[in-house]
């Protein structure tokens, strides 16, 4: 694998796990969900909630109390992509980080977490910025951010705040972030798979409703009779109809309320 190739897929499954980082949040308040709708539908239908978006704003999962919440594999998923990612911040922060403790503070460093502290902020380090500081601050040094000498105002050099990321730092860096991304996208149910719609049959002929689902795509659903369907949708390369993205609302409406009987 090339290096560009590895430095690629490390960025892409960290921002992935930056941008779904809410729905987990959101996924560890509510119960388990149901196959059908799809979470990403579902949340466009709903209205926003005000309390469900502060969620994204709250303390770390390591650092916060959950009473019995209603899905625990989220929050166990959580609590794991959290802990993946701060340790591998430290092993980088370890490696990398060329100013020692003792100078002027700069806040693009990773500050190490230091249990013995009195102060809460000394005590949890960076850690206590959440997930999403975490992963912007591994994928600065994926990039080799900040590691060139700096010019002062006088005109002199400085040394950089990082070196630059050694190839086997960069492997792991891709290997933490890949093995986090499957598990948070497996636990949303965002993940390459196709499932049958439990328990509801095409409004329009009565065949199998499938859903298929990816972690770059939007969902879909297909039905099984093939071009015989009468869903005023279009059919696929396969033969199949298929309700694409916009529309999902649609088929959601007609298997509320059963067309084929409604008058």
């Amino acid at each position: 694998m090339t290096y560009t190739r590895t430095v690629h897929e490390t960025v892409a499954a960290l921002r992935t796990i930056r941008g779904q980082w809410a729905e987990l949040l959101l996924a560890i308040e509510t119960p388990p969900a149901d196959v059908w709708p799809p979470r990403q539908l579902a949340h466009t239908m709903r209205e926003a909630d005000p309390e469900q978006l502060d969620v994204v704003e709250r303390a770390p999962l390591v650092l916060r109390e959950h009473p019995a919440p209603p899905n625990l594999d989220a929050l166990d998923t959580g609590r794991a992509i959290e802990r993946m990612i701060f340790d591998l911040a430290d092993t980088l922060a370890a490696a990398v980080q060329t100013r020692a403790p003792g100078e002027q503070r700069d806040p693009r460093r990773w500050e190490f977490a230091d249990p013995g502290a009195a102060d809460i902020r000394r005590a949890h380090g960076s850690r206590a910025h959440g997930l999403h500081f975490a992963c912007v601050w591994v994928e600065g040094r994926v990039l080799d951010d900040d590691t060139a000498p700096e010019q002062q105002l006088e005109g002199s050099l400085t040394a950089p705040p990082f070196a630059p990321l050694p190839p086997h730092l960069l492997h792991e860096a891709r290997r933490t972030a890949r093995v986090a991304e499957g598990r948070l996208l497996r636990t949303l149910g965002l993940d390459a798979r196709t499932t049958l719609v439990p328990d509801r049959a095409c409004p329009w002929c009565g065949g199998e409703l499938t859903l298929h689902t990816g972690p770059d795509t939007e969902p879909s659903v297909t039905c099984s009779t093939g071009e015989e369907c009468t869903a005023p949708v279009p059919v696929d390369e396969r033969g199949r109809r298929v309700w694409g993205w916009g529309a999902l609302p649609s088929l959601v409406v007609a298997l509320g309320v059963d067309i084929t009987t409604a008058a």
